[in-house]
C-alpha cells in the first residue's frame, strides 16, 4: 500500500494540542503512534492532545516520561506513553519490556520512534514534527498500513487539504 500522509502547520502549543486531540478521537485499541522530532518541537504537546482525544481528563497532566520510560493514562482505553530518549540501543528498549506495550489493549505512543525503526509495528501512525520557525511547527502525519491510512483520510476529510491546522 502507498504511504498516505497529511501536512499541518501549527502556530502554537494549543494548535498542536488540538491536532493531537483530533487524532486521538480517531484512535482505537491496538493503535501505535510513533513521534519523531527534535527536542522542543512539541512531541509532548501533541501527546497531551492525543490523551485528551482519548478521554483523559485535562487535570491528569501528561508529562514526558524521559526518566520513567513509560507513563500510563486511563482514558476510554489505556494510553502507554513511552520515551526512548535515554535508551542507547534497541536491545535496551526490548530489555525494558517496552515493546510489549505495542501489543497491549490500549494505544501506545512512542517519542523518538525514529531511533530504531525496525522495532516499530507495521501499523504504526507516524507523526513527524519539525521547526518551521521559532513559534511554528510543520507536522507530517503518515503511515503505509491500512489502519493509519484510515486515520489520515479522516483527518484530511475534516480539515480539507490538511495544510494548516
Amino acid at each position: 500500500m502507498d504511504t498516505k500522509f497529511a501536512r499541518f502547520r501549527s502556530n502554537s502549543p494549543q494548535e498542536t494540542i488540538e491536532l493531537g486531540k483530533n487524532i486521538g478521537v480517531r484512535l482505537q485499541q491496538g493503535d501505535v503512534i510513533g513521534l519523531i522530532g527534535e527536542l522542543g518541537t512539541g512531541k509532548t504537546w501533541l501527546t497531551k492532545g492525543l490523551a485528551l482525544g482519548l478521554g483523559v481528563q485535562a487535570e491528569n497532566m501528561v508529562t514526558s516520561p524521559s526518566f520513567t520510560l513509560v507513563n500510563v493514562y486511563e482514558g476510554r482505553i489505556p494510553i502507554y506513553h513511552m520515551d526512548a530518549y535515554r535508551l542507547k540501543e534497541a536491545s535496551d528498549f526490548i530489555s525494558a519490556g517496552l515493546e510489549e506495550y505495542f501489543y497491549m489493549e490500549g494505544v501506545a505512543i512512542l517519542e523518538w520512534a525514529d531511533r530504531w525503526p525496525e522495532i516499530m509495528p507495521s501499523h504504526c501512525l507516524y507523526v513527524l514534527i519539525n521547526f518551521a520557525n521559532k513559534n511554528s511547527r510543520d507536522i507530517l502525519v503518515k503511515g503505509d498500513h491500512p489502519r493509519p491510512a484510515k486515520i489520515i483520510g479522516s483527518l484530511l476529510n475534516l480539515n480539507g487539504n490538511g495544510h494548516r491546522y
